[in-house]
């Protein structure tokens, strides 16, 4: 055990507390002076706990090289100071010493991180309702990362002591993050309507790093806690046990750990990226007012929503009749970048990131917006944006149902606004000058090309022939 006085020597003799500061500022300096999507929509940092763990674990992509690079620093001490051949002759086992210098560094980066965690925990809980420990795992593997990769990097540090030892060791590491996040770590794939991307493969996993946050409802399965664990014991075990190696031949042996741990974790870890990332259930369970629903995680949004989601409803249904959808609900699949949206004719489905519902404010925008929803709800890739056809057949299917155009929430700019206005006016005129029997034909068609993805809406309002 390290005791106090100890401590308080070691603090002010190595770089620990410094290692600790410029992971806490530099992160923090990270999180809310840099503009990024951490700052906006259901996924920011600070709206709910598993974002929060995964946006400031995100930050170990450049936090734990530091961490490693300042390990190596720490253990190039006893060789900066000439005292290697003089500890060796004292009476106090190497391991004492190395638990030491380990201890304080391990300290001093838990808290920093521990602090991190704690700025953003005090914010999500004044910003949701919904409270649980399914994110705890995530940043307490967080934590791990940093603490290993320090204690690695003291063991290097002292196995090759040279000036050069630390900028090198922290410019592998964080080569080593960006390759698993850009090509070594990424499997190409085709999406079934032809759109080329990449998925992150096991071997990613081995870096601190996670995907960004695109769904609320998406979290680390637990065999990516338990792969990643013995990932991090065996690389401060290596760490460790250089730290204490006065041999070329232990040290050789001390690779021992961290080589078992990647063949284990690899073994442990999921090939499939959907058992990477999962939904988590019990955030996704539904929370219903009458026929209105949000997933658990928004229930505090519900009775802002449940208003206008049934004036929608009524709306459709005096509208389609009993082709009209019966139910809304925020949608809680979460599909592959780059795939074809999923709809459903009886259910209108949204999320609180779609465009058109973040820009709605409550009361009768939202219930025009619920509409455009439930008419023409999209078709652009899963995490592309566009603009376009679908935008033009929504503003003419909220116009047809409410008797009258008017521009919908998320075109906020004056020139979309107008863009949208002369390509979407002359097409109502012309629906509405047509018998009923026709235009519910028109309606229809559109409604079976929107909700299917397999034909142009807008083209289906003006009378063509879909794609």
């Amino acid at each position: 055990m390290v005791n106090v006085s100890v401590l308080r020597i070691e603090l002010k003799r190595s770089v620990a507390l410094w290692a600790g500061a410029v992971v806490l500022t530099t992160a923090l300096a990270f999180l809310y002076l840099i503009p990024g999507s951490w700052w906006t929509g259901t996924t920011s940092w600070t709206a709910q706990w598993t974002s929060m763990a995964l946006w400031t674990r995100s930050m170990l992509f450049y936090l734990w090289p530091l961490a490693v690079g300042l390990g190596a620093l720490q253990g190039l001490r006893d060789h900066r100071s000439k005292m290697s051949e003089l500890l060796t002759s004292t009476p106090r086992p190497a391991r004492h010493r190395a638990a030491t210098l380990a201890g304080t560094t391990a300290i001093t980066l838990t808290s920093a991180f521990t602090l991190l965690v704690l700025v953003g925990a005090v914010q999500v809980l004044a910003n949701t309702e919904y409270t649980h420990l399914g994110w705890l795992p995530i940043s307490l593997v967080g934590a791990l990362f940093l603490v290993a990769g320090a204690v690695l990097g003291m063991g290097a540090g002292r196995a090759l002591p040279s000036v050069l030892t630390p900028p090198a060791l922290a410019m592998g590491a964080f080569v080593f993050t960006a390759l698993m996040h850009m090509s070594l770590g990424r499997t190409e794939t085709t999406t079934a309507a032809g759109i080329e991307s990449t998925e992150p493969s096991r071997v990613s996993l081995l870096s601190p790093g996670v995907e960004e946050v695109r769904d609320v409802l998406v979290t680390l399965s637990a065999s990516v806690h338990v792969g990643q664990t013995i990932w991090l014991l065996g690389m401060a075990a290596t760490g460790f046990a250089l730290l204490v190696a006065a041999t070329p031949r232990v040290r050789l042996i001390a690779l021992t750990p961290v080589l078992a741990g990647v063949v284990i974790t690899l073994l442990v870890l999921p090939s499939d990226p959907r058992r990477m990332y999962v939904v988590d259930e019990a955030a996704a369970e539904l929370v219903c007012d009458g026929p209105v629903c949000v997933a658990k995680t928004h229930q505090a949004r519900l009775a802002d929503l449940a208003g206008p989601g049934k004036e929608a409803l009524r709306l459709l249904h005096g509208a389609l009749g009993s082709q009209a959808p019966v139910s809304v609900r925020e949608n809680t699949a979460v599909l592959p970048e780059g795939s074809t949206p999923q709809w459903s004719r009886e259910t209108v489905l949204f999320d609180f990131d779609d465009d058109i519902i973040a820009a709605a404010a409550k009361g009768e925008e939202l219930t025009w917006a619920l509409i455009a929803k439930g008419m023409v709800p999209g078709c652009t890739p899963v995490g592309w944006s566009g603009f376009g056809n679908d935008d033009f057949a929504q503003t003419v299917a909220v116009g047809w149902v409410l008797g009258d155009l008017r521009s919908l929430p998320g075109t906020a700019s004056a020139s979309l606004r107008r863009e949208v206005d002369a390509e979407a006016r002359p097409v109502w005129t012309e629906l509405k000058a047509l018998p009923r029997a026709e235009q519910l034909s028109r309606i229809n068609a559109m409604r079976a090309a929107a909700l299917s993805c397999k034909g142009d809406a807008f083209d289906a309002l003006k009378g063509g022939a879909s794609r």
